[in-house]
């Protein structure tokens, strides 16, 4: 079963600039998808077939989860490093709220695709003007001097970096390569969702929205917090956090929140819908969260940095930092945890 315009955007590290394509998407799945209906678009075709998912038994169990109070606290930028998209800073109330401890591990990740049968977006080969292609994702190549992100043939869940590439021995690491319907297949089997941004900056936060990162307002304190790239980006990682690229999870000391490598590691998709002017529309929300999707090209929410983020590059382990990706976009620093509403 094929549908139209899918788009694979190379998203420059922690910087909103895309290399945009149209293409054919085929996304299969007959076990999943018993009807054969027409759906306007390759974006309402993926949200039909999660709803074909059906949740885990024990989905109720908060196993592995914080159960966060909620409050008021001021979101966005509040030192010298904000970008224009984290102003103006405002209120935010957000809900009480369980929380996974950890991003969504490769175990967690493999029981679903095994309970569920489910193909991830980089696992699906597809078209771009009638020239078919590989399954694969985006894999960072620091010494490509145009595109830092290169599409490589194979590269998925289980080869993060391509074919050659594996998880063996990293069931706790963070799964990556996941779009961010991939990561929405898996909430939905878990009786679970993502976070809204809201809420996202409001548990990096833990508490106290005078900070600049969770630890404090220090760089010089991130290292043994962290997981982050420290030194000459891209080319010279002097690696003091102990990690070239994802950590186990649990690496480093939780939050005041009890919550594990929300800054730093791998970026986590959030609900939302990306504006860069989110801030002064916040009228426009839909159940405290931007869910409206614009046209093929609209990005979602990322939050909490990566291995990859640098304090000469994109900073984006700050706790009001925010960037975005294409939905349908694999990323080898990408990955995403859940919460559950009570």
């Amino acid at each position: 079963m094929t549908f139209k315009t899918f788009s694979i955007i190379i998203l420059l590290l922690c910087i909103t600039v895309f290399l945009a394509c149209k293409e054919e998407r085929g996304i299969g799945r007959e076990a999943i998808l018993t009807e054969q209906v027409e759906v306007p678009d390759y974006h309402q075709a993926y949200i039909k077939e999660i709803s074909y998912i059906k949740t885990r038994p024990d989905s109720a169990s908060t196993d592995g989860m914080v159960k966060m109070k909620g409050g008021t606290y001021m979101m966005g930028g509040n030192d010298s490093l904000a970008r224009p998209n984290e102003f103006p800073r405002h209120k935010e109330k957000v809900k009480d709220l369980w929380v996974d401890k950890t991003e969504v591990t490769n175990a967690q990740f493999r029981e679903f695709v095994e309970a569920t049968g489910y193909v991830t977006t980089a696992e699906r080969s597809f078209e771009i003007k009638g020239k078919k292609y590989q399954p694969g994702a985006l894999v960072f190549d620091p010494y490509n001097p145009e595109w830092w992100w290169k599409f490589t043939k194979g590269a998925n869940w289980k080869h993060p970096q391509g074919s050659e590439s594996n998880i063996d021995g990293k069931d706790d690491h963070p799964v990556v390569q996941v779009s961010w319907y991939d990561a929405m297949a898996y909430a939905k089997w878990a009786g679970k969702r993502l976070p809204t941004e809201a809420e996202y900056e409001y548990f990096n936060r833990a508490g106290n929205d005078t900070l600049v990162y969770n630890w404090g307002n220090e760089l010089d304190l991130a290292s043994p917090r962290a997981n982050y790239f420290q030194g000459d980006f891209p080319h010279n990682n002097l690696n003091l956090d102990g990690h070239q690229k994802t950590a186990p999870v649990k690496s480093f000391p939780p939050n005041k929140f009890g919550l594990f490598e929300t800054s730093g590691n791998v970026w986590e998709w959030c609900l939302d819908t990306y504006h860069a002017d989110a801030y002064s529309n916040l009228e426009n929300r839909i159940d405290g969260y931007f869910k409206e999707y614009d046209n093929m090209q609209q990005e979602k929410v990322i939050r909490g940095g990566s291995f990859l983020c640098s304090n000469s590059y994109c900073t984006g382990y700050r706790n009001a930092a925010r960037m975005s990706s294409v939905p349908d976009t694999g990323l080898e620093h990408t990955g995403f945890r859940c919460v559950k509403d009570l």
